[in-house]
C-alpha cells in the first residue's frame, strides 16, 4: 500500500499562514503570484472565509475559476466570493498586480487549478513558463479593457417559474450593483414555458456573452416571438436548439406569418452562428425559406428532426448560401416519401466537400429514391458516419449502397436497418448474400488499417411489433410466442 508524500515546506507555510488571518491577510500584498492558486484552494477548503474574500480583491491573475472549485452551486460560498467583488468595487485605486476582471462561477477552466494542484514548489516551477506562455484562463477568458466593468460569469438553466436561490441571490446582487459590473452567460438552458420568469433573468444578463441557448421544453410560436427580441441580442451565439414549437390550431395562417417573422428577423443579428437545432419544430413547413434568408453566415451544423416539410422547403434548403460549408447534417424524422430525390442529391452534392456526419434516420426513403442519391453520396470523401436506421431497404439495394460507401475512405460508422427480406419465406438465402458481402466487404476495408463498423439494427417482429432479436427459426422472435 502506497503512503501518502509527506507535505512541503511551502504546503506547510501555507497551511501556518492561513492559521493567522490578520497576517494571511497583510501577506497577500507582497505574496508571489504563482502562490496564489494553491493558498486560494486551500482557504477555500477549509473554508477560511476572510482570507477568501481578502484573495478576490487581491486575485493577480485576469479570471478567477470559483465554479471549478464549488462542488454545488452554494449560496454561502457564492456570499463569500461576491463580498470580496464587493471589496474590489470599493477601491478608488486599485494596485497594479490586482488584475482580476471575471469572476467566472461556471464548471469550467479545470485546467488552471490542475496546474497548481501538485504542490506548491511546483507552481514555484510553473512561473518561468508562464512568462513565456499564458495561463488558461488568460488563453480562454474574454479579452478586457482597463476601463471595461467586473465580469461574473455563470451558466444559467431555468428549469420552473421559481428561480433557485444561488442565481436568486446572484441576480439581486448584480441589479443594485447596476453599472459597476456586468453579469455574462455562456450557455442558457429553458425548459420553463413561464416567459415572465425568463424575462426576469434575461433583462439582467449582458446578452452578448450568449454563445449557447437550448430550449427543452414545448414553446408556442407566440412564446418563440416574445423570446425572439432578446435572442438578436445575442450577437455572439454559436449554437440554436429550439425543442417542440407549436402552432395552434386557432391562429390564422396571417398569424402564423407574422410571428415566424418576428422570430426570422431577430435571426439577422446573429452573424457567428454555426449551429442550428430544429427538433418537432411545426412553423417550418412551407416558411423554411424564411428562415434561410436570414442566416447570415455558413453554418457548421444543421438539424431539423422530427420535423413537417414540403418539398420546396428541402429545394430551398439545398440552394441556401449558408449551408455550402457543412459539416453535419440531421433531418432525422423528416419524411421524405413522396419526395422527388432531386432536391437532396443536389443538396449533398453542394456539401460533398465538407460534410462528416448524415443522419437520415427514420425518413422513409424508398430504394428508387436512395439509387438516385447514391452517386452524390459516393462524393462525400469527408463523411465519417452514416445513419440510415429505419428506413425500408431491399437487399439488393443495400448491396449497391455498400458497394459505394466502401469507397469512402474516412467512413468509420455505418448504421442501417436489417432488410425485411431477411426474415422472409426466402430470409435464408439472403443472410446468405449479405453473409458474403460482409466477407467481400471486409477484405477491400482489411489493407487500408481503417477502424470499420457496419452497424445493422433488429427491426420490429411485423406481428407484435416486439424490438428483440430475431430468434435463428423462421419467422419466430422472441416476443413472439407462436406464428
Amino acid at each position: 500500500m502506497s503512503m501518502k508524500a509527506p507535505p512541503t515546506l511551502l504546503q506547510l507555510a501555507g497551511q501556518s499562514l492561513l492559521r493567522n488571518e490578520v497576517l494571511a491577510i497583510s501577506a497577500l500584498e507582497k505574496l508571489p503570484m504563482e502562490l496564489f492558486p494553491p493558498l486560494f484552494m486551500e482557504a477555500f477548503t477549509r473554508r477560511c472565509t476572510g482570507i477568501v474574500k481578502a484573495m478576490v480583491q487581491a486575485w493577480p491573475f485576469l479570471c478567477l475559476p470559483l465554479g471549478a472549485l464549488m462542488k454545488t452551486r452554494d449560496v454561502v460560498t457564492l456570499q463569500v466570493a461576491l463580498d470580496g467583488l464587493d471589496m474590489l468595487l470599493g477601491q478608488q485605486v486599485r494596485p497594479r498586480r490586482w488584475k482580476l476582471q471575471v469572476l467566472d462561477l461556471r464548471n469550467v477552466h479545470l485546467n488552471f487549478w490542475k496546474i497548481w494542484s501538485g504542490n506548491m514548489a511546483n507552481a514555484c516551477s510553473t512561473e518561468a513558463k508562464s512568462k513565456k506562455k499564458k495561463r488558461p484562463t488568460e488563453q480562454n477568458g474574454p479579452r478586457m479593457g482597463e476601463k471595461q466593468p467586473l465580469t461574473v460569469l455563470v451558466d444559467v438553466c431555468l428549469k420552473q417559474s421559481i428561480l433557485d436561490a444561488f442565481l436568486s441571490y446572484l441576480l439581486l446582487w448584480v441589479q443594485e450593483r447596476k453599472g459597476l459590473l456586468q453579469l455574462g452567460c455562456r450557455k442558457l438552458k429553458i425548459s420553463t414555458v413561464h416567459i415572465q420568469s425568463i424575462r426576469k433573468v434575461l433583462e439582467v444578463l449582458q446578452l452578448d456573452w450568449m454563445q449557447e441557448v437550448q430550449v427543452n421544453c414545448t414553446w408556442q410560436l407566440s412564446t418563440l416571438a416574445a423570446f425572439a427580441p432578446y435572442l438578436g441580442q445575442m450577437r455572439n451565439l454559436l449554437k440554436l436548439l429550439l425543442s417542440h414549437i407549436k402552432v395552434p390550431a386557432s391562429i390564422s395562417p396571417e398569424e402564423q406569418k407574422q410571428l415566424v417573422v418576428q422570430f426570422t428577423s431577430q435571426l439577422l443579428n446573429l452573424a457567428c452562428l454555426q449551429e442550428l437545432s430544429l427538433d418537432s419544430v411545426s412553423f417550418l413547413e412551407g416558411h423554411l425559406d424564411q428562415v434561410l434568408r436570414c442566416l447570415r453566415t455558413p453554418l457548421e451544423a444543421l438539424s431539423m428532426t422530427d420535423c413537417q416539410l414540403a418539398e420546396s422547403d428541402l429545394k430551398h434548403l439545398s440552394q441556401c448560401p449558408s449551408i455550402r460549408q457543412l459539416k453535419h447534417l440531421n433531418l432525422s424524422g423528416v419524411t421524405l416519401t413522396r419526395f422527388s430525390p432531386e432536391p437532396l442529391r443536389v443538396l449533398l452534392e453542394r456539401v460533398s466537400d465538407t460534410l462528416k456526419t448524415l443522419d437520415l434516420e427514420d425518413c422513409g426513403i424508398r430504394d428508387s429514391q436512395l439509387t438516385a442519391l447514391l452517386p452524390a453520396l459516393s462524393r462525400c470523401h469527408q463523411l465519417t458516419t452514416f445513419n440510415y436506421l429505419r428506413n425500408p431497404m431491399s437487399v439488393a439495394v443495400l448491396e449497391k449502397l455498400l458497394c459505394h460507401t466502401i469507397q469512402l475512405g474516412h467512413l468509420s460508422l455505418e448504421m442501417y436497418s436489417t432488410p425485411l427480406e431477411v426474415y422472409g419465406v426466402h430470409g435464408a438465402h439472403y443472410r446468405r448474400r449479405l453473409g458474403q458481402l460482409r466477407d467481400e466487404l471486409a477484405l477491400i476495408v482489411k489493407p487500408s488499417n481503417h477502424p470499420r463498423t457496419v452497424w445493422f439494427s433488429t427491426i420490429p417482429c411485423p406481428l407484435c411489433g416486439n424490438q428483440a432479436l430475431y430468434e435463428p427459426g423462421p419467422n419466430q422472435c422472441r416476443g413472439c410466442s407462436s406464428i
